[in-house]
């Protein structure tokens, strides 16, 4: 019976969903290509905002060992 009812469930559950999934509005492809530029645009501009940062910090730290050291 504890079967039978989980089996129910399960169907049920994909009876709900395929429902539902019909209900998106699914983007079109000039949306999704224009959405994935400004992605690639705003990771590549906060890798070069790290890499800056990382470059001025190597910078200060390299300063730093080199007024203590000599």
């Amino acid at each position: 019976m504890a079967e039978e009812k989980k089996t129910k469930d399960r169907l049920k559950w994909f009876r709900e969903m395929r429902s539902e999934l019909k209900k998106v509005v699914w983007p079109t492809k000039e949306t999704v290509a224009k959405n994935t530029l400004i992605v690639v645009l705003c990771s590549l501009c906060v890798g070069v905002c790290i890499w800056l940062f990382d470059a001025v910090a190597v910078m200060a730290v390299r300063t730093l060992i080199g007024l203590f050291t000599g």
